[in-house]
């Protein structure tokens, strides 16, 4: 009997290479082989570093930046809820390899009864497989082990003719049901849970990346609409000076009532920016400390955008498009898609016969002491095998859904991949053309500012009226604003290329998932 257990199992493993699932081949993607070039997208830089190589925090030079960064990375409730995913998925493909070994259990138990036919048909049954059995005589019946042994009356311990009291003690251990793995079910089973697992760990990296440059982004808003701020309420001091002074001279006829209202239309118009941008400042704050996920301290606020400097200017352009495909982003679908094809193969495999294996080793005496002696040992081994018939197509549908998904997962990760295309091309578009609009910008504020002093200079001498003048403050004040949002456009731009380029994905990172694949 043990020769034929051990012969079946050896045929299990000799056709345990079977696999029934599509060889994977990952998709070609549409999309040109290099990012854009030429045009309004940037020269390649040289001497550019790689900036899958640069960690955020040596990527983000503001220590206050960095230092909030930081914070939000500790605290944030999506990152937290990402983490706990992997948690999860991580124990959903222990559970499931668990399928590929037998679940092995010991049990041990000690029978007491006074029902005699009871007593010899369980003991008579345990030892079936010992090595002797024995009949005592009298109107019980007796079992004992080893060879020609037999178990006389007592009061306990055997079964007797002196006594209705009966035991007999056993301890097995074994498995049930093991399936033996022929056509790969199983394994492809385990195929699908693990890559959903390597799946959900990339989304991590995603959430941690895209929580990083949201962080930043929010931080530089909010600094931009301080700068906005504080040109408002300089603008505003300005602006009143001139109301009274054109009401003062309206009052004793030098200037029109026009002139005076039209000075006072831009002041008020200034007290509603102020206005409008408390609000903002205050938004941006509460915005900052929900991506944050704590409130962030004072000393850790911006004091204005000022240049807008706060990371790194210099990114590499004129890269290959191969390395998105390095996106955690692109990795999560490329992942969920080979879990897709592995259900195939476990789809296909429920068509075949099931081999399943039950074997268990043990010992039994009806003295606790005797459980290991000689001639106790018993051992059972109990192959089935399943075919399924008619199902109604069951089996069949559960195929070409697995192949339905599959293909949708291909037109996901297609789909992925174009779309971290165009994200990082829009950013190198306007990386292309901000300079220029940030240095045209700068030639504004200071032309405006002139054109301000002269037409304020030759108000004064009586030379242009004071509606030259007006229009002055108001073409320095937008040329202020614009500069500033200019700047967190910059600011904002080198931060959504480093994000979509998948920055500092290859630096020492918590949230890097294992090599092992």
């Amino acid at each position: 009997m043990t020769s034929k257990i051990l012969l079946g199992l050896l045929g299990a493993t000799a056709l345990a290479g079977c696999n029934l699932a599509p060889h994977y081949v990952r998709p070609v993607g549409e999309v040109p082989a290099a990012l854009p070039q030429g045009g309004v997208y940037p020269a390649a830089a040289t001497d550019a570093p790689d900036v899958t190589k640069i960690g955020w925090r040596d990527f983000f030079t503001d220590d206050r930046l960095r230092r909030t960064i930081a914070l939000g990375l500790d605290n944030n409730r999506d990152l937290r809820v990402a983490a706990a995913n992997v948690l999860q998925a991580r124990a959903q493909y222990r559970i499931q390899r668990a399928d590929l070994v037998p679940s092995t259990s010991l049990s041990a138990s000690g029978t007491y009864t006074n029902n005699i036919q009871g007593a010899a048909s369980t003991l008579g049954g345990a030892a079936s497989g010992s090595s002797g059995t024995g009949t005592g005589t009298g109107t019980g019946v007796g079992t004992g082990t080893g060879a020609g042994s037999s178990a006389g009356s007592g009061t306990s311990g055997s079964v007797g003719t002196s006594s209705s009291n009966f035991e007999f003690y056993s301890v097995n251990a074994g498995f049930s049901a093991f399936e033996l793995d022929l056509f790969g079910r199983v394994r492809n089973l385990n195929r699908a849970a693990l890559e959903q697992y390597f799946a959900t760990e990339e989304a991590q990296r995603s959430t941690r990346i895209s929580l990083i440059a949201e962080i930043a982004t929010a931080w530089l808003t909010l600094a931009s609409d301080q700068d906005q701020l504080a040109i408002s309420q300089r603008s505003l001091t300005s602006f009143e000076q001139s109301l009274e002074l054109t009401r003062a001279q309206f009052r004793i006829g030098v200037a029109s009532e026009l002139e005076a209202r039209q000075a006072e239309t831009t002041y008020q118009g200034a007290r509603n920016d102020i206005a409008v941008l408390k609000t903002r400042v205050a938004q941006d704050k509460n915005a900052l400390d929900l991506l944050v996920g704590t409130p962030v301290t004072t000393e850790l606020l911006p004091q204005g955008l000022g240049s807008g400097d706060a990371a790194l200017q210099v990114l590499p352009a004129g890269i290959r498009s191969d390395v998105l495909l390095r996106r955690p982003d692109v990795l999560q679908a490329e992942h969920q898609l080979i879990a897709q094809n592995a259900n195939i193969g476990a789809a296909r495999a429920a068509l075949f016969p099931r081999i399943s294996l039950t074997a268990t080793l043990g010992t039994i005496s009806t003295a606790l002491s005797g459980l290991f002696a000689g001639g106790s040992f018993t051992y059972t081994g109990a192959p089935s095998v399943s075919l399924p018939l008619f199902d109604g197509g069951r089996l069949r549908g559960n195929v070409d859904l697995a192949r339905a998904q599959q293909q949708a997962a291909v037109s996901t990760y297609e789909k992925t991949v174009q779309t971290a295309f165009r994200e990082v091309a829009d950013a190198l578009a306007q990386r292309g053309t901000i300079d220029e609009q940030l240095a045209a910008q700068s030639a504004r504020v200071e032309a405006a500012n002139v054109a301000l002093r002269i037409s304020d200079a030759r108000y004064r001498a009586g030379v242009e009226s004071f509606l030259t003048t007006l229009d002055s403050q108001r073409t320095a004040y937008a040329a202020q604003q614009q500069l500033v949002a200019t700047r967190l456009n910059r600011g904002s731009n080198i931060v959504e290329l480093y994000r979509s380029l998948g920055g500092g994905l290859d630096v020492d990172d918590p949230a890097k998932p294992v090599a092992a694949r």
